[in-house]
């Protein structure tokens, strides 16, 4: 009890020192030196401590210290020059004016190097969206702000997912593209890339984004190669209190998909610091809405090479066989057979069910954020964030799939000094019961209504009876023929329909009775840094290191552990995956500081593969501080992801199979395969044979020279040499900001799916016996071969090119305009290939901004006009053209200053012109909204 008492008073003491340490109050206000407007938002900071606070929307502030005076206060704010003021007394209240400057000169940025620079003299071509330009934007979120920088390719998969790219290969799962929170890999471990931002900041607690297009893997490997995103959160010691943020918005105003909806996105943030030891700040929020419908009936059939049903026509009034992008159970290469009717040959394939019918359009994302973090000294910190969030929407990887309750979960660690850190996190994600693919689910509804063999020979005794009843009208018998093979079939939005639906979805068996998604991955990460400057006089020298260990609970369908293939009862045991890595970054400033030359050289090792060696070399040079030119070269390599590697997924009969070894190699075929275009060419020839009244046997004979025979090898890792030039300026009395790269890129050992076909007996190239089979079994189909989409390397080596301008011009007072262009092209491809790397990026990018920050008093609008270029999509679900289209966004915004409360309407797309970004995607319309943002409630100064 004593000792109880003597503790209570100890803290007592101190808690009473600490109080009687805030023996006075700074107050003031902060305005333009100019036109005397008050600068919301300005940092106040004294210096040589923790004690930060933000000036109130009329520019007025009060921060408690606990120095001595004469203090030193540091104000800085976007756009003005970051200035210090002595405080030598008290006597009243402080006016404190800032200087115009262009907002790029003192922009600091960290991700290019992993240390604070100028963004101007970065070593690389880096981009930031500050807490300014964000709350400016038009865009709905801060996430869809991405869109409008230079560079930037933006994939929409869901109204709440969309995926950035930058130079080319986009994709609607990039993995190429390492996105982070505060430096954390907001990766999902299992799908291989990050679910947008569904577990990410809230806009209350968004300060700001650095964003660097191209490849970073020399500093950061992690299959940085083709861009990093670095999400930076707001501190609790500099912004306290109580926020909330309420938006309504309403898409499919026009009916044409769904009836008009109503969106909704509602956060809270709560940030406290005690002293300047300790702070924490919890975030919530949660969004909920309708999400953009994908109904693209494009008939896909002949562009997969199929030439058999060429006389009947396109689409699914006249091709029997039509495989119209967003109905699924109607696949070409899964659902079809070659049936022989009055001597003809036709491919007819399922009838399959169109996305409406099997999906749910309800977004929802809800998420929760904690953060604590303690102060030992002035400059050794540590802190703890927990995060979580559960989202349901639509994605799209191989096929299109419902995410219906998916929960990532990660807790981060990490303990930092001015010339350290070391930090660790653990992510993990579940999927959850009610996920599930849209493909197996149409073909497992119609499996369940009646088996493949049966509907098909329902299907020719109805077209031989409908062709003799109406004079061999060949186009009304196959209508009548499918019409009879259906009769029964399970109507959407009939109860029977919805059971059976709902059984396969919750059936975790993709080959014939189920279609649900099981994901149960994680991942743990330990990486650390240090700055070896104080005792390299004249060079920064940075040297890190990170080690991860990826944790996989089979489910039996994505998933098996390979050990199961030598003892089956380990099919459903975690199994493991590890990669490590280490890197040195010298840094040396020559001629006067004219001239920054930045060396990095990376070594990352990853399970199964050799060590694997990544160097950049850059250099900037600065004649002056407005004018900076770079250069740089670097080499950077991207491991398979888990899905790449140790996928295994059957998926309606086509088998998804990473391409490691351990996983592809007991099933034999990487060996013993043909490729899957050379027998639909194949298949083509010997139906146009038995059409002209050659046997089926004699033909398959005749034709089976065409079937060309996989020599694609086991994965290996996907290989980058970059270069690039570079130029920022500031120009015409700090009015114009130029920002020019060209950059020029080689790839080799691209990675992407091949699709196979393997004879279920024989070898190929053999003969005798079953040897002599294969093409017989190739031509026959069905369950005498299997089908794969393997993980492997292109053979091609290519390379691409682009370059990129932005432009931001200050026009009068507070008017600005900001545009940039990007160009980005397939330079060649010096090798003929089965599959070729789908560059899937439009050949031209713009954007133009216009705006006001403050047209009326309190009052800021700001106009983007968006236009992208024609292109070719290509990917596992379809390929063809992507239109070219443009888009205009626009909003205006007015403060109330009294009760810190800002107000904006606005919208995107507000002509609602409906687009699509990629083939099988969504059509995107207009997305107008009002937000409330209260913040600063309960801030204590």
């Amino acid at each position: 009890m004593k000792k109880t008492s003597l503790l209570l008073l100890f803290v007592l003491l101190i808690f009473l020192q600490s109080k009687a340490q805030d023996n006075y109050l700074i107050s003031g206000r902060i305005h333009d030196s100019t036109n005397a407007q008050s600068l919301a938002g300005a940092v106040i900071k004294i210096k040589g401590s923790h004690k930060t606070v933000i000036a109130n929307t009329d520019g007025s502030f009060e921060i408690k210290a606990t120095q001595k005076l004469p203090i030193t206060l540091t104000v800085s704010y976007i756009g003005y020059k970051t200035q210090e003021f002595l405080i030598t007394n008290l006597s009243s209240p402080l006016s404190i004016s800032l200087n115009v400057e262009n907002a790029y000169v003192n922009e600091v940025v960290v991700t290019a190097s992993r240390v604070p620079e100028s963004i101007l003299k970065s070593p690389v071509t880096i981009e930031k969206l500050d807490i300014r330009s964000i709350k400016e934007s038009p865009s709905p979120t801060f996430f869809d702000a991405l869109e409008n920088i230079k560079g930037v390719q933006m994939t929409t998969l869901s109204i709440g997912y969309k995926v950035p790219n930058t130079r080319g290969f986009a994709g609607t799962t990039n993995s190429r593209f390492l996105q982070m929170i505060d430096g954390v890999d907001n990766i999902s471990p299992g799908i291989g890339a990050p679910i947008a931002n569904a577990v990410g900041p809230t806009e209350l607690d968004i300060e700001s984004i650095e964003l660097i297009p191209g490849a970073a893997s020399a500093v950061y490997g992690l299959n940085a190669i083709q861009g990093i995103s670095n999400l930076k959160t707001k501190s609790p010691f500099k912004y306290q209190g109580l926020s909330v943020y309420v938006k309504q918005g309403m898409n499919h105003v026009d009916g044409k998909y769904l009836d008009p909806s109503l969106y909704g996105e509602y956060a809270l943030r709560y940030a406290k610091a005690f002293g300047e030891r300790f702070a924490f700040k919890v975030n919530i929020a949660h969004s909920e809405g309708k999400d953009w419908v994908a109904n693209d009936t494009t008939d896909q059939y002949y562009t997969q090479g199929n030439k058999t049903n060429t006389a009947l026509g396109i689409g699914a009034s006249k091709n029997p066989a039509a495989d119209l992008i967003n109905r699924y159970g109607d696949e070409y290469n899964s659902d079809l057979k070659t049936l022989t009717l009055k001597g003809k040959a036709y491919d007819v394939s399922r009838t399959g069910y169109f996305e409406k019918d099997l999906t749910d359009y309800t977004v929802k994302n809800t998420k929760l954020d904690a953060s604590f973090i303690y102060n030992f000294t002035r400059t050794l910190q540590a802190s703890y964030v927990y995060r979580i969030g559960n989202v349901s929407n639509n994605y799209q990887r191989g096929n299109r799939i419902r995410l219906d309750g998916e929960i990532i979960q990660q807790h981060a660690i990490e303990l930092k000094d001015k010339n350290f850190f070391v930090k660790a996190y653990y992510t993990r994600e579940n999927t959850g019961a009610n996920s599930y693919n849209f493909r197996p689910l149409a073909e497992n509804i119609d499996m369940t209504f009646k088996k493949s063999p049966q509907w098909w020979n329902d299907y020719t005794t109805a077209f031989n009876t409908a062709y003799g009843a109406n004079g061999g009208n060949v186009a009304a018998s196959h209508a009548a023929a499918r019409a009879s093979a259906d009769n029964g079939r399970y109507l959407p939005g009939t109860p029977a329909f919805d059971s059976v639906k709902n059984k396969i979805i919750h059936t975790n068996n993709w080959d014939t009775v189920g279609a649900q998604l099981l994901l149960k991955t994680a991942f743990y990460h330990i990486e650390g840094q240090y700055d070896f400057s104080q005792y390299t006089k004249g060079i920064q020298l940075l040297a890190g290191g990170n080690y991860r260990r990826y944790i996989v609970t089979p489910d039996g369908n994505e998933f098996v552990n390979p050990a199961a293939f030598e003892d089956p009862s380990k099919k459903y045991q975690n199994f493991y995956y590890y990669n490590f890595g280490g890197f040195a970054e010298a840094s040396k400033q020559l001629f006067q500081n004219t001239l920054k030359i930045t060396a990095s050289v990376r070594v990352d090792k990853t399970e199964y593969f050799d060590p694997k060696v990544n160097p950049r070399i850059a250099a900037v040079y600065s004649p002056t501080d407005h004018h900076n030119f770079r250069v740089s070269y670097q080499n950077g390599y991207r491991f398979p992801t888990l899905f790449e590697g140790f996928a295994y997924v059957n998926n309606g009969g086509v088998r998804r199979l990473g391409g490691l070894p351990i996983i592809a190699q007991p099933l034999n075929v990487f060996e013993n395969s043909y490729l899957n275009t050379s027998v639909t060419a194949y298949k083509n020839a010997v139906n146009a044979d038995i059409s002209n009244g050659i046997p089926k046997n004699i033909a398959i004979t005749n034709e089976k020279n065409i079937l060309v025979q996989s020599t694609y090898q086991y994965i290996q890792p996907e290989h980058i040499n970059s270069f690039e030039l570079g130029y920022k300026g500031v120009l015409a009395e700090n009015k114009l900001f130029i920002d020019v790269d060209y950059y020029f890129n080689v790839y080799n050992n691209f990675i992407g799916q091949l699709d196979a076909t393997q004879p279920i007996r024989g070898t190929i190239g053999q003969s005798g016996g079953s040897n002599d089979s294969t093409a017989y079994f190739s031509y026959t189909g069905g369950t005498s071969v299997k089908k794969y989409k393997m993980w492997t390397n292109s053979k091609s080596l290519v390379s691409n090119q682009g370059i990129d301008l932005g432009l931001s011009y200050n026009l009068y007072k507070k008017y600005n305009i900001t545009a940039n262009i990007s160009y980005a092209a397939i330079n060649q491809i010096n090798s003929s290939d089965a599959f070729t790397p789908a560059f899937n990026t439009p050949k031209w990018i713009t954007n133009v901004s216009f705006g006001n920050r403050e047209i009326l008093k309190n009052t800021g609008f700001n106009v983007v006009w968006h236009w992208q270029d024609a292109f070719y999509w290509n990917s596992p679900l379809a390929n063809g053209i992507v239109k070219a289209y443009n888009t205009v966004d626009a909003q205006i915004n007015y403060r109330f200053t009294r009760i810190n409360t800002n107000v904006k309407i606005g919208g995107t797309n507000i002509l609602n012109s409906y687009h699509t970004q990629y083939i099988g995607g969504p059509a995107i319309g207009g997305f107008y909204y009002v937000t409330f943002v209260i913040e600063n409630l309960l801030a204590k100064k």
